[in-house]
């Protein structure tokens, strides 16, 4: 199987080894040729089954690496990861550059998994499989083709867009990136392809009988109506649609601007059509979202993620017993890495159980920690709501859901249950006790200073801000014991009635669609409705504040704030902790310091985009792959002679 890689290592390559007959000569038996897996239906399937494994598991936001590899989650303003490897650090920093992007592989591994996509669309008529099977692997194989596309798109903008296998003998370094209006019509024409070709669901009824454990996690209907729906969201958005910082980014031939310079107000339409029609489609089917637990918001937003395969979920991948990423947000005292750490910033940004925002600004000040001079946050509380950083809770929460312990500090009282089902903080109850993990022995999370969690007790992996991420860790797990089968989650219906009410809100204004579809978000989670009577630019900035809340950690937050055109506002600021060097007991006033960690970087229009790769600049030498805009590029030996 390697020779598949390693034929498909650069995007030229990989354009011109589609129409090879000996890339597959080792596969998926030593000897098969490729007219040999295309003429048996298990061999066929087996092609297409393997096109899923380069869907890039997400979970993983902390390593470097590949696309496999997740640089965004902490490479916004959400999350610190803790491990100094994470290619996160170079983004936040400005220290990435078109040389050092070959960490990611975004781009070169999407167009090794297009390759595959359009060899196995070209050939699947060949097998000897049924003509329903042909049908419903035809709409996987238009899904895939989409999302494919989709993630290189939503990193680079305009993109190349891979729409057969191309031969050895077509033109291959005229071949250049497409203009944004036309990727998106070919991820929406595929995204369409898929709608008529596959199944609604996996299910018991109707032609959803066919499907079989095995079948879990290939797309659906639903999930080529989830993709599309999140496509033409992105499409209407400033990034864009009319996006003048992006001018200069035009077709080296003819000119054209790969961004459209005309702001388009129909686009939103699209998008809200798109949403729309994805929820109707999800309601027709009998899904729903996720609502098992009403009397108890706090495991009803949780286990959305650890409940696998539920109502609400469109499109996720099995991912097993996989757990680095759950080594990596449990603390140090149970042997584990202690670096999935969200950021001040981001729990801050949690509302009160009744739906109001605690903080409504900030002073800064200078303290000494360790002999240097520390910038120091200090909130200004938002009188209309309960909320005070003052004194720790006299009693634990008695409402069945055991959202804090007695002794905790107020600032994680009455807080929203989204942040109970995301935020592991100082004192909150977490497990049981290493190494015996007996449940009459839970555990209360240490992060002060000499706590069993804080950094005095750690090596170099240690918990930077006095948080953990909660969210999508499932709680049943006993590290290095046990692990239940776990999926990731990428499409799922809560996401799409938070694209319906953006896009409607866009087009029309806080219409009763727009509060009806964030609404049914709010309550879902244990939160009021919106006050009635929010102009649009209110509404815009209610929608924005629930996604970051609803979508945490799930990939959206890094891309949101690009698309919107609010990154170089919102990560070129610092980002803040607790203050861990400080603190011996849970009642440390010293640990409760807002203070500055880290400065971040952002300058606009370069790093709306990532930088396409130099090596694949270097070896399109007519200079038709440009490179984004603020990306300097080497030349190569031979352009300089």
């Amino acid at each position: 199987m390697r020779k598949i890689y390693i034929l498909s290592a650069i995007l030229m390559a990989t354009l011109a080894t589609c129409a090879c007959e000996d890339f597959l000569d080792k596969s998926p038996e030593e000897n098969l040729t490729v007219d040999d897996i295309f003429s048996n239906r298990e061999y066929t399937k087996d092609f297409l089954s393997h096109i899923y494994s380069w869907i890039p598991t997400e979970a993983n936001m902390a390593d470097d690496g590949g696309a496999w590899r997740d640089p965004f989650v902490a490479g916004c303003d959400e999350m610190e990861c803790a491990f100094g490897g994470a290619y996160g650090h170079n983004i936040n920093s400005g220290a990435w550059n078109p040389t050092t992007i070959s960490k990611t592989q975004v781009w070169e591994e999407s167009y090794m998994a297009l390759r595959k996509t359009n060899m196995f669309l070209e050939r699947v008529d060949n097998s000897p499989a049924s003509e329903e099977e042909i049908r419903h692997w035809k709409g996987e194989a238009y899904f895939l083709r989409a999302y494919f596309h989709f993630l290189a798109f939503r990193t680079h903008g305009p993109i190349i867009l891979a729409d057969h296998c191309y031969d050895p003998s077509e033109d291959l370094l005229s071949i250049r990136r497409s203009s944004v209006e036309e990727c998106v019509d070919f991820m929406v024409q595929d995204c369409q392809r898929a709608i008529d070709l596959l199944y609604d669901v996996r299910g018991t009824q109707g032609q959803i009988d066919k499907w079989v454990d095995s079948d879990t996690g290939r797309a659906t209907r639903l999930s080529a109506y989830g993709l599309m729906s999140r496509i033409l969201l992105y499409a209407a958005s400033p990034l864009y649609n009319g996006n003048a910082q992006q001018a200069n980014l035009v077709d080296p031939v003819t000119g054209e601007n790969l961004i459209s310079q005309t702001y388009d107000p129909e686009k939103w339409k699209l998008a809200a059509d798109a949403a729309r029609d994805c929820i109707t489609a999800c309601k027709d089917a009998g899904r729903s979202l996720f609502n098992r637990y009403p009397t108890n918001p706090v495991k009803n937003y949780q286990s959305i993620f650890t409940e696998c395969w539920n109502e609400e979920i469109l499109w996720a991948k099995n991912i097993g017993t996989y757990d680095h990423w759950l080594n990596c947000a449990d603390p140090i005292s149970f042997n584990c890495y202690s670096i999935l750490n969200p950021t001040q910033n981001q729990v801050d940004a949690y509302e009160t159980a009744e739906g109001v925002n605690p903080i409504t600004g900030y002073t800064k000040e200078k303290i000494m920690i360790n002999g240097s001079n520390v910038e120091v946050l200090k909130p200004i509380i938002n009188p209309e709501a309960i909320y005070t950083e003052t004194g720790f809770a006299a009693a634990a929460d008695n409402s069945g859901m055991d959202r804090w312990p007695a002794g905790v500090s107020n600032m994680y009282v009455n807080r929203e249950p989204r942040f109970y089902a995301s935020i592991n903080f100082n004192g909150a109850k977490w497990k049981w006790n290493a190494p015996n993990y007996n449940t009459n022995d839970p555990h209360y999370l240490e992060f002060w200073y000499t706590g069993v969690d804080g950094k005095n007790n750690a090596g170099s992996d240690y918990c930077k801000t006095g948080y953990l991420m909660k969210k999508l860790v499932s709680p049943d797990r006993i590290p290095w014991k046990y692990t239940p089968l776990l999926q990731w989650v990428y499409i799922r219906l809560g996401e799409i009635y938070l694209n319906l009410a953006e896009a409607v809100n866009e087009y029309s204004g806080p219409t009763q669609e727009c509060y009806d579809a964030i609404n049914a978000i709010r309550n879902r989670a244990g939160l009021p409705n919106l006050p009635s009577g929010l102009s649009k630019e209110e509404m815009r900035d209610r929608i924005k504040h629930e996604r970051r809340i609803e979508l945490a950690f799930e990939t959206h937050r890094f891309f949101d704030v690009r698309r919107w055109l609010d990154a170089e506002k919102s990560e070129c600021q610092p980002v803040y902790s607790m203050n861990i060097y400080a603190g011996t007991n849970l009642q440390d006033p010293d640990f409760y310091q807002r203070i500055k960690i880290e400065d971040r970087v952002f300058e606009a229009p370069k790093h709306y985009f990532f930088p396409i790769s130099q090596t694949e600049i270097n070896k399109n030498q007519k200079g038709y792959l440009v490179q984004n805009l603020g990306w300097i590029t080497q030349k190569t030996e031979e352009e300089e002679d």
